[in-house]
């Protein structure tokens, strides 16, 4: 938000203008952990408010049912080639408003209601689009869904074994809380022998993909789809991809997907955010973006390295992307208390289960991190370790407030949890720790 545009709104709507600017001052004394956050550039922020919203432009460019909109046209395929040439793909959407509306198209265009699908199971670190049973996915199609082995990696034992009983014909590959790198080929293997369509969710990866520290899918899979948030620091978006593979495959594959999303499931789309996805597009074609993305896998190996160096328990014993998954099940359900008592300290984090986690998902076993935004301030391993340090710290503080067995104790549990840890002076002196450090690294797209 600029100068002036500051000044109009705290004139216009004070009371919002007091919450933004909360907002601010948490995002710029605080440390921003969830591995799906991260800051956009300013030229992006100026997109995202800028005139584009007001257009209407249902339709695809040059094939619009509203007049005015030649500049949107232009707008709308100029984020389009920039896609298809930073993933080396055939075809792409831009208009999903976010990742599940994608992933939701791809279900629209590929499949008829009753079809088996399977993708990996919520709990293990999949996403609830993939087939998780409480999600429109597992009501409109038969899920059976992988899990991981012991080790924290996909058991594609299992996977062959639900392709050749139940022939699915959609697979996903990718996942919200997976620390490692997905083998696509793998996947595709599967996929093939079966003659099933398979699509990558790379929405947390993307950004890594372009940058060059994490293999592609495009090679072995028919459809990606995408968030351009997350580690390629776009607005909060969606995209969809179809590869030569794709339509080698089918042939009117891409006209699929784009009926899909329009009139199947979306009507106009967000111009400003389509906007603010080109520019971020541009953004990551730069030299400087494959050095960011280098950096935020150095960032979380470094801080793994030093969690596994105080005998901190993650999932699969590390990463190989963005991401690290605690594992705190030797303190029963901490998740939830962990993430409020980093919250006091001025550390935004996620509680999130941890496969065959044995608390419950609103209380969960483990906590998720990650390094994007940290290191789109500029921080690098010698930062990492320090947080690191300092998370383990209050594992060790609160790690005896282990959650009730009896459920109907839980809620009180939490609550009396957090009105004692709200005013507790070793998380607020924590907090002033975090905000010392963030005072070196400025939030990209905020001006003081």
């Amino acid at each position: 938000m600029n100068i002036l545009q500051s000044k109009i709104l705290q004139k216009q709507d004070p009371e919002l203008y007091k919450y933004i600017q909360n907002e601010k001052k948490r995002q710029m004394e605080g440390l921003e952990l969830i591995p799906s956050e991260n800051y956009v550039s300013e030229a992006v922020l100026s997109v995202m408010g800028s005139i584009l919203t007001n257009k209407y432009s249902e339709g695809f460019p040059h094939k619009r049912y509203y007049g005015g909109n030649t500049n949107i046209d232009d707008i709308e395929q100029l984020a389009i080639d920039r896609a298809k040439k930073l993933f080396k793909v055939e075809h792409v959407n831009v208009q999903p408003y976010s990742g599940s509306p994608a992933n939701f198209a791809v279900y629209l265009a590929l499949l008829e209601p009753g079809d088996p699908i399977s993708g990996m199971n919520l709990l293990d670190g999949g996403h609830l689009t993939h087939g998780w049973k409480v999600s429109a996915t597992a009501k409109f199609f038969k899920s059976y869904p992988y899990h991981l082995k012991p080790d924290g990696r996909v058991d594609f034992d299992e996977l062959w074994k639900i392709a050749k009983e139940y022939k699915p014909k959609l697979i996903w590959c990718g996942a919200t809380a997976y620390p490692r790198e997905i083998e696509f080929e793998k996947f595709a293997e599967i996929a093939d022998s079966i003659g099933a369509y398979l699509s990558a969710d790379i929405a947390h990866v993307a950004g890594l993909i372009v940058g060059g520290v994490h293999k592609s899918p495009v090679d072995y899979v028919h459809v990606v789809t995408t968030t351009t948030h997350k580690t390629l620091r776009g607005p909060r978006g969606g995209m969809i991809m179809v590869t030569k593979k794709g339509i080698k495959k089918d042939q009117d594959l891409p006209q699929k997907i784009d009926k899909a999303i329009f009139p199947g499931s979306q009507g106009g789309p967000h111009n400003h955010i389509t906007g603010g996805i080109a520019v971020a597009l541009n953004e990551a074609a730069k030299p400087e973006f494959k050095k960011y993305a280098a950096q935020i896998v150095k960032n979380s190996k470094a801080m793994a390295s030093e969690f596994k160096k105080a005998g901190v328990k993650m999932i699969s014993d590390g990463t190989d992307n963005h991401l690290i998954l605690l594992d705190l099940s030797q303190y029963g359900g901490l998740g939830a208390q962990l993430e409020f008592a980093l919250d006091i300290a001025h550390m935004t984090a996620n509680k999130n289960t941890i496969p065959a986690d044995p608390a419950s998902p609103y209380y969960p076993s483990g906590l998720r991190l990650g390094t994007p935004a940290l290191t789109s301030r500029g921080m690098k391993e010698k930062e990492m370790k320090q947080i690191a340090k300092w998370i383990t710290e209050i594992i060790n503080y609160i790690k005896d407030y282990k959650l009730p067995q009896e459920k109907e104790n839980r809620q009180k549990f939490i609550a009396d949890f957090k009105a004692k840890m709200k005013n507790d002076k070793f998380l607020i002196g924590m907090g002033e720790k975090v905000k010392k450090m963030t005072r070196n690294f400025p939030v990209p797209g905020i001006r003081k």
